[in-house]
């Protein structure tokens, strides 16, 4: 297998890139970064400080996988900025591939899924909300393998 630029890929020693929880939106999702709609992606600064991980820095590759957790593309960070919510443009917020063309139609989405009980649970904080000055991570990546042709 290699990607776009000729070079081989290594499955095996890339970090998954899991967008949303195992379901229907992570299908969508998914879907969206293979058909190229999805070339950006939003994470709460609060999930990378309870998973102990990392912040995304350009150039680094990982697998994304879907709900049944199968390899279907190989990205790479191409930006990464660190800003409150209520700073999110409209152009990150359209290049998230969710069909929004508002900031205020991708607030109310991710909203929701931050508040969700799911998301609580992951967090460990049965509580947790987000406001203007909730930091979060905005990144930017493009697909380099697209595993479903490789």
């Amino acid at each position: 297998m290699t990607s776009d630029s000729g070079g081989p890929v290594d499955l095996a020693s890339l970090p998954k890139a899991e967008f949303a929880f195992p379901g229907p939106l992570r299908d969508a999702l998914v879907a969206a970064i293979l058909d190229g709609r999805k070339t950006a992606t939003t994470g709460l600064i609060a999930e990378y400080e309870h998973e102990g991980e990392p912040l995304p820095k350009v150039g680094e590759r990982s697998v994304v996988v879907d709900s049944a957790d199968r390899p279907a593309a190989v990205i790479e960070v191409t930006g990464v900025r660190v800003v409150a919510l209520g700073e999110v443009d409209t152009a990150h917020a359209v290049d998230e591939g969710e069909g929004c063309t508002t900031v205020a139609q991708w607030r109310a989405a991710h909203e929701k899924f931050w508040r969700s009980q799911e998301m609580r649970s992951a967090l460990g904080d049965a509580t947790f909300t987000v406001d203007d000055t909730t930091p979060v991570v905005l990144e930017r990546f493009r697909v380099i393998t697209d595993l479903r042709t490789a």
